[in-house]
């Protein structure tokens, strides 16, 4: 079944599965401030070169980042700022929640 064909929702999962990985979202954390070279995310995600580097290339898979070549540099983008956006409601959403949490424990 090709993508135009699945269903919406089922599409929705796979992307939310991608961003399922604490790397990949601190990837994208990062390429939400700016367009990063992979040596400057390496001490930022604190994991192995060859680790960075499959999570990159499942980010580019989904059509999230995109990868540019300067010499041997690999420098690396958010797609579309809507990434972005996503990031910052989702991070709106868990204020929110933690916020209800620690009123429900003070409650108690």
């Amino acid at each position: 079944m090709s993508n135009s064909q699945q269903p919406l929702y089922r599409m929705k999962a796979e992307f939310f599965k991608t961003l399922g990985h604490p790397v990949r979202i601190r990837v994208l954390e990062l390429l939400s401030e700016r367009e990063h070279a992979v040596s400057e995310m390496l001490p930022e995600v604190g994991i192995e070169p060859a680790n960075l580097s499959q999570q990159l290339s499942i980010l580019r898979r989904a059509g999230l980042v995109t990868a540019r070549r300067e010499g041997l540099s690999v420098s690396y983008a958010l797609t579309s700022p809507a990434v972005a956006e996503l990031l910052a409601t989702a991070r709106t959403i868990l204020a929110g929640v933690v916020a209800q949490q620690a009123e429900t424990l003070s409650v108690d």
